[in-house]
């Protein structure tokens, strides 16, 4: 009778064991997790106070194109802001590798490349010395004066208003011209 409630109580007491190991096992859902907002500035808060945490998530962004354009933008952002320009000019050292290492992922990101270029020309565009200083340029070389002029002369055959527009300022501005154009028609 003592070896039967011996052996009762053992069972009884796996069974528990058994029963709270079972009940104990962790079922992660990081979606979950990640939709209370507490939860997500706690992740956020451990991931940057670690040095290797953050250099690993780094990493791992960089594996994934999209995550790697959403760093690039946010570090082309950074790099254009005031801040940024006034540390610079402080440290022309630091300003030059700067530019070397974006030169250098410009030339291997060709969408980066255009991206850029296309940011300046609307910069440029924006102010009346802007502007002047991007036709002085194209003016003076002769390959891209021959390019806009081939892109302006497309964009007149495509849209006549325009044409009629852009010389009718042009005989405005410039007499002579008006004379001439006269004497043509």
């Amino acid at each position: 009778m003592k070896n039967l409630r011996t052996t009762t109580v053992n069972i009884l007491i796996a069974i528990g064991l058994v029963g709270t190991l079972a009940s104990c096992k962790s079922t992660f859902n990081a979606t979950e997790t990640l939709s209370v907002e507490e939860n997500r500035q706690a992740v956020y808060q451990e991931i940057i106070s670690n040095p290797v945490q953050l250099t690993n998530f780094i990493s791992e962004a960089r594996k994934n194109e999209e995550a790697k354009m959403i760093l690039m933008k946010g570090h082309m952002e950074q790099m254009e802001s005031e801040n940024m320009k006034m540390m610079m000019g402080k440290n022309p050292e630091m300003k030059e590798k700067m530019q070397s290492h974006m030169q250098k992922m410009m030339e291997n990101n060709p969408e980066m490349m255009q991206k850029k270029h296309s940011k300046m020309l609307d910069k440029m565009m924006e102010s009346e010395k802007g502007r002047k200083m991007l036709m002085d340029k194209i003016h003076s070389n002769g390959k891209m004066k021959k390019d806009m002029k081939a892109k302006m002369m497309q964009m007149m055959d495509q849209n006549p208003e325009m044409m009629k527009e852009m010389m009718q300022k042009m005989m405005d501005k410039n007499p002579e011209m008006k004379g001439k154009m006269k004497n043509k028609g």
